[in-house]
């Protein structure tokens, strides 16, 4: 029995074709998006791709660098392009790990629903609502993490699907490496190791707790190396929770500071209420639709763990609203913005899934047909609507990055033109470091908190380790108010150039006045 399960494999060609297929289909949604400049909208982008230059391009280069809040797989994927000067400033040192997990996702994505539906037309089906959304076309055409995630996701359900029917410790195994993967993309990723775990405990013949616990061991490690990682550099397991860069610190700043809680905030029908609306925004109506129809085919082929599977990215994002620690905003509810909208493509391929498996209703002769109206249903609320301003990732990256892109623009060609190589510039490392990468300044010219002891011994006691020729900040950092007390004793800055934008923090840029001892007349905190 074992050996007549391990010999029924997936047509090779089925993928082959489904990966030249997406390749294709890749390439052409991240060259359309940079032609037209959209690829480093997105501030967090922007912020992936400096994390991963400054591994390799700062003062103090090296492991430190890779940070604490966010995870450091994509981080690391960027890194053989990041060291290209022209392709960290164009940003397509980001979108090409992003396109090759995309294609990635979509061959596994595709693999699962084939070795679960026995159907080439349903698989098809639920490829082409996945693959086809614009809304995750965007999202592989940029520096983001979600494509990433949705890698590890497909792989952990083909090899969870597959197992089913192999009984196989290879199964087991790539099972548990997508599932590490995951682990160190996104946070979801822990979501899923207990339940992954749980299915194999159900789903295995025999030895079950061996391929439960070996399976737990290898997904674990990518948590467990995260909390080491927060201990040894910061001092605490849980710096990436609750330090001061962390969100749950910067929902507590902003509440101190009279801001009104999130919605959904400690409410569940409120967190249900903000990530539905957003799923519908990101994968559309009638995709919802199919997959409410579907869900009667994967009950009748009995196929509730791809169902279960693929549910618990929505299930964590609708907890983490409810705790406070995610907000989503949505512009037709209040407050009335885009913030975190881009969340509701998590539940992306559960919808895909179910609506392909809507196919196996029709017979045999007319699944083909069925799987194209299925595709066409499903990516028709695009197809009808203006591109790009209806596809609601790229709506929410342009409208939070205008006055972004408008500061960083006029800051980085007034750099441009005035910053001689070698001088040096001190910034607290975040949006600013866009202006850096716009003009074309390395980073290792620049002082930022990524570089200790120098970063604290500067804004700390610039009179003594301030030597930098020019400083760039924003009203209220660490720079800023290191420059209002540097007036009494030096050394002295002139601000050269004040930007103001609707709707963004002032920005400024100083320069280092040289051989004088007077404090400059206008300094601004």
């Amino acid at each position: 029995m074992t050996a007549s399960r391990n010999s029924r494999r997936l047509p090779s060609s089925d993928i082959l074709l489904a990966v030249a297929l997406l390749a294709l289909l890749s390439v052409g949604a991240a060259a359309w998006v940079w032609r037209n400049g959209w690829t480093l909208y997105y501030g967090d982008a922007v912020a992936h791709l400096n994390i991963a230059r400054r591994i390799l391009d700062s003062r103090t280069p090296g492991y430190y660098q890779i940070g604490t809040v966010w995870l450091p797989l994509p981080h690391v994927l960027m890194l053989p392009f990041v060291r290209d000067d022209r392709l960290w400033q164009t940003g397509l040192a980001g979108v090409f790990p992003t396109a090759v997990c995309f294609v990635a996702a979509g061959a596994f994505f595709y693999a699962a629903a084939r070795e679960r539906l026995s159907s080439r037309a349903a698989a098809g089906a639920a490829l082409a609502a996945l693959a086809l959304n614009p809304n995750l076309l965007y999202l592989q055409s940029t520096p983001m993490t979600e494509p990433v995630f949705l890698a590890g996701l497909g792989a952990l359900a083909y090899f969870t699907v597959r197992f089913r029917r192999s009984q196989s410790v290879r199964a087991v195994t790539g099972a548990a490496l997508a599932a590490l993967a995951s682990t160190l993309t996104r946070y979801e990723g822990w979501f899923l190791i207990p339940f992954v775990a749980l299915y194999f405990l159900w789903a295995a013949e025999k030895k079950r707790w061996q391929y439960a616990i070996f399976f737990t061991a290898v997904a674990s490690l990518g948590p467990l190396y995260w909390l080491a990682h927060n201990w040894i550099w910061w001092g605490d397991w849980l710096e990436f929770y609750r330090g001061p860069y962390s969100a749950k610190a910067i929902y507590q700043r902003a509440l101190d500071a009279g801001m009104a809680r999130y919605p959904g905030d400690q409410d569940w029908a409120k967190a249900w209420l903000q990530f539905r609306s957003a799923a519908t925004l990101c994968v559309g109506q009638p995709l919802v639709w199919l997959a409410g129809a579907g869900l009667g085919a994967l009950v009748w082929r009995r196929a509730v763990w791809p169902l279960g599977l693929l549910a618990l990215p929505p299930i964590f994002y609708v907890w983490s609203i409810h705790s406070g620690a995610t907000p989503i905003f949505v512009p037709h509810l209040w407050p009335h913005s885009y913030y975190n909208t881009r969340y509701g493509v998590a539940a992306l391929p559960l919808l895909a899934f179910a609506a392909g498996a809507l196919v196996m209703l029709f017979a045999a002769r007319w699944r083909g047909v069925a799987a194209a109206l299925v595709a066409l249903v499903a990516v028709g609320p695009w197809l009808l609507r203006r591109w790009p301003e209806d596809v609601i990732t790229w709506k929410e990256s342009q409208v939070n990055s205008e006055a972004r892109r408008a500061w960083t623009g006029e800051a980085a060609r007034f750099l441009r033109a005035h910053y001689r190589p070698g001088t040096g510039v001190i910034h607290f490392f975040g949006d600013l470091t866009g202006v850096l990468q716009q003009a074309g300044i390395p980073l290792r010219e620049s002082l930022h908190q990524g570089n200790r002891p120098h970063w604290e011994a500067a804004v700390s006691r610039p009179d003594l380790f301030l030597w930098e020729e020019w400083a760039l900040t924003i009203s209220g950092d660490p720079v800023a108010d290191s420059l209002w007390r540097s007036r009494r004793s030096g050394p002295y800055y002139d601000c050269v150039r004040t930007i103001a934008v609707r709707g963004a923090p002032v920005v400024q840029i100083f320069k280092r006045r040289a051989g004088t001892i007077r404090p400059p007349a206008v300094l601004t905190p």
